[in-house]
């Protein structure tokens, strides 16, 4: 695990002639989860882009340990992306150089309840179980950082609940770093060690809150719910956010 220091000055797309990034810089410690909370369209997917190398036309810099380069990305995307005409299981392999990663796959498989459904192939899976092998494939490359954007987004709720505290089960056995992008307050206090509350476009940190509710009380929807209130009445302008 590494931290990770991302600096940008300016971002702006050749149709737009504001910015959608200006002045932004964000730490991630080691091992942090951190949720991302902003109005749609305020520049988090494209953070994201920045972060995984996949777009390179800014202003700024990335460090990764106080050094100039390309972290090891894991990215895990609204849509889970898997191939239909492959397993589960191959799915997974396809990510991973070491043939003999196999106890590995084993293991993330167990973790996430897909052992039974190795087989299975993706185009016959329910979206939240591609949703859990997108999660699964991220984490077998054993990145430097897991960024994650929205990708629980259009489950129903029980399914969403499911899926969540799985991942969470995995984050805690494997530790990662993780950047995590949601709408959902909710989820984020749910999730994460450190909120961070963006600003519309050119997006900014307006704030930036640690969760104080112990992991092993994250399952009490009151004490979820008491936090949500509390931030919403000390910090008016988050409820513009969500």
């Amino acid at each position: 695990m590494v931290d990770i220091h991302v600096t940008i000055n300016n971002k702006t797309f050749a149709t737009v002639k504001a910015p959608t990034i200006a002045d932004f810089k964000l730490s991630l410690n080691s091992g942090e989860f951190v949720c991302l909370v902003g109005a749609s369209g305020c520049g988090k997917t494209t953070l994201l882009n920045i972060i995984a190398d996949l777009d390179h036309d800014y202003d700024g810099d990335i460090l990764v340990d106080k050094q100039h380069k390309i972290p090891k990305i894991g990215y895990i995307f609204q849509n889970p992306r898997l191939l239909p005409w492959r397993t589960v299981r191959e799915n997974i392999e396809l990510v991973l150089e070491d043939q003999h990663a196999a106890s590995t796959i084993d293991a993330l498989l167990e973790t996430m309840q897909l052992t039974q459904h190795q087989h299975v192939y993706a185009d016959r899976l329910s979206l939240g179980m591609s949703r859990r092998v997108s999660i699964i494939r991220a984490f077998a490359i054993n990145p430097d950082i897991l960024l994650m954007d929205e990708p629980f987004v259009s489950l129903d709720p029980p399914t969403a609940r499911q899926v969540r505290a799985l991942l969470l089960q995995l984050w805690q056995h494997r530790p990662h770093t993780v950047l995590f992008v949601t709408h959902d307050l909710r989820e984020a206090i749910i999730l994460a060690d450190k909120l961070i509350f963006l600003s519309a476009t050119p997006m900014q940190i307006i704030s930036e809150i640690s969760v104080p509710i112990p992991r092993h009380e994250r399952h009490n929807e009151q004490a979820v719910e008491t936090f949500r209130q509390q931030l919403l009445n000390d910090h008016p302008k988050i409820s513009q956010l969500l």
